[in-house]
């Protein structure tokens, strides 16, 4: 069975746990937790609401029958295991993970987890043995960091046919984004792009990052998100921006702030399958049963807007592609 085939698979069975989990909350309350790197999504984000509509259509409903506790670190990891220590205390029945660094560090606390998304490829970062059979008490969604590191780049020389070298920023110390670059890496040199290694590790990293793209200007900008370079964001737009670099990233929010553009999986789509996922937990089924599954949709998102101020006309065919165009 080849990937797709897999993604395929999962996708239908997770259409049928809803099924299964709907009008099976007898009286008890359940308790519900996100967790990650970054900001907390809560029931006024837009991943939180996601959550909250679909299980609510699945019979789990906030103030009624179940309990929402969403934490975020802000950028310091340190402080997830205190927060998961927290949940435990609090008889969490599933916390959902945004991020590597939540993933592991709930694998760890023994709870039920739902990976959402950023936390790369589960099975070569070792948090699960199978994405079919995840075992142990993870489950939720994948990346195929192979394919999406292949089409941005792709969708970069269709932008920049004479491309020869991109930058491409991550955050070392993060190990799913790490194997993401490593995919980036083996995508660009099967397109005969050289690849400018800018690894960082904190905030004041970027400082260096910059000072070498000045010293060996890049043609294009690749930037893998995690909560750091997510967090360090408008320093990396505004600095693609004045120094007129097109730059391609992994979620929208970054062409909504002025990136130029973006290709990735879809965050509501993962946010409802994830959501199914903790349906079925909830409902009984464990973790370790249910397959991982990969999104089956990456909107392309481009800013005209962007475009023109740094001097760039966007092909038309490349803007007929995109799912979201900002003017």
């Amino acid at each position: 069975m080849n990937r797709r085939e897999f993604g395929l698979m999962a996708a239908g069975m997770a259409l049928a746990g809803p099924q299964a989990a709907s009008g099976q909350t007898s009286g008890r309350v359940y308790h519900l937790a996100t967790l990650g790197p970054g900001l907390p999504r809560d029931e006024k984000s837009p991943e939180g609401l996601t959550l909250l509509r679909v299980l609510g259509e699945r019979g789990y409903i906030l103030g009624k029958n179940l309990t929402f506790d969403a934490r975020g670190a802000k950028g310091d990891t340190a402080k997830l295991p205190a927060m998961l220590d927290d949940m435990k205390a609090a008889k969490v029945d599933v916390v959902i993970t945004m991020g590597y660094p939540a993933a592991v560090a709930a694998k760890a606390s023994g709870l039920p987890v739902v990976i959402a998304f950023g936390s790369g490829d589960p099975v070569a970062t070792g948090l699960i043995g199978s994405l079919a059979r995840p075992g142990g008490s993870v489950t939720g969604i994948s990346d195929d960091a192979a394919m999406i590191s292949t089409k941005r780049l792709s969708l970069l020389k269709q932008l920049l046919p004479n491309m020869r070298r991109v930058a491409m920023l991550w955050n070392r110390d993060d190990l799913g984004m790490s194997l993401r670059y490593g995919a980036s890496s083996k995508a660009a040199q099967a397109l005969d792009v050289d690849v400018q290694a800018l690894g960082v590790r904190e905030p004041d990293d970027f400082n260096g990052v910059f000072e070498a793209m000045e010293r060996e200007r890049p043609d294009a900008i690749l930037m893998v998100s995690d909560v750091l370079t997510i967090l360090n964001r408008k320093r990396i737009i505004d600095y693609a921006a004045a120094n007129r670099i097109p730059a391609i990233y992994e979620e929208p929010l970054f062409v909504r702030d002025g990136g130029l553009m973006s290709y990735g999986a879809d965050p509501k789509e993962s946010f409802e399958r994830a959501a199914d996922c903790v349906a079925r937990i909830l409902s009984g089924t464990r973790p370790a049963e249910i397959p991982f599954e990969q999104p089956t949709r990456y909107p392309f998102v481009v800013n005209l807007k962007t475009a023109r101020a740094i001097g760039l006309e966007v092909p038309a065919n490349l803007v007929a592609l995109a799912d979201e165009v900002i003017e």
